[in-house]
């Protein structure tokens, strides 16, 4: 009965972590095919994995609180959870920043960067994946450094695309910079969340085994 408790724990961090892995692959559907007219379209879809993110959580903190015995310390579940939930959250926020940007047309270095990030949750989700074996796994420390390869491989692109931004100033209208500048900090959230993921799942190990 007990690992069949412990099962619904690891099972929603799964859970989390291909809702992310989907809204990654949506994000990357989006710039490779951007349509200005669509995008009240493609917020309202993306939405939708935000809000399975959030019930997740919720089912996640609800099942915490309820349970006198947890397979990890209790406050390091939740923050897996919230960290978890953060990197849905940010993958939302980038086609937010096209909408709020009034963005016309994708620059190619954002169609890399969701290809990126697309690896960064899969990678993520490797990793989620053998959590529930940690005591024993001697693949989880090799998925990790895999998320953390990852995440360095996408702030070497924010600041080859920054770079670019800074080299179009005579080129294009100062607040389009400003406007790709915000957004590929937003790609670049998306990395860090899933490397934060990483770091909690690191430190779980640590004080466990």
């Amino acid at each position: 009965m007990a690992n069949k408790k412990n099962d619904f724990y690891w099972n929603n961090y799964i859970e989390a972590a291909d809702t992310a892995c989907r809204a990654a692959d949506y994000l990357l559907e989006c710039v490779q095919n951007y349509d200005i007219e669509q995008i009240s379209e493609m917020l309202t879809k993306m939405h939708e994995f935000e809000h399975k993110g959030d019930s997740l959580r919720h089912e996640m903190t609800e099942a915490l609180a309820k349970s006198f015995v947890t397979p990890i310390d209790r406050e390091d579940m939740a923050e897996l959870c919230q960290k978890l939930d953060h990197v849905i959250d940010s993958i939302e926020e980038v086609l937010q920043a096209l909408y709020i940007n009034n963005i016309e047309k994708i620059e190619a270095d954002a169609v890399c960067f969701a290809e990126k990030i697309c690896t960064c949750t899969v990678k993520m989700k490797n990793m989620v994946k053998e959590l529930s074996n940690f005591k024993k796994s001697e693949l989880l420390h090799k998925l990790i450094i895999e998320v953390n390869s990852a995440e360095e491989e996408c702030d070497q692109l924010y600041l080859e695309s920054s770079y670019n931004c800074r080299k179009k100033f005579d080129k294009q209208n100062l607040l389009d910079v400003i406007a790709w500048r915000e957004i590929y900090s937003k790609l670049e959230e998306c990395s860090d969340s899933c490397e934060h993921v990483a770091d909690t799942i690191e430190a779980v190990v640590m004080k466990n085994t």
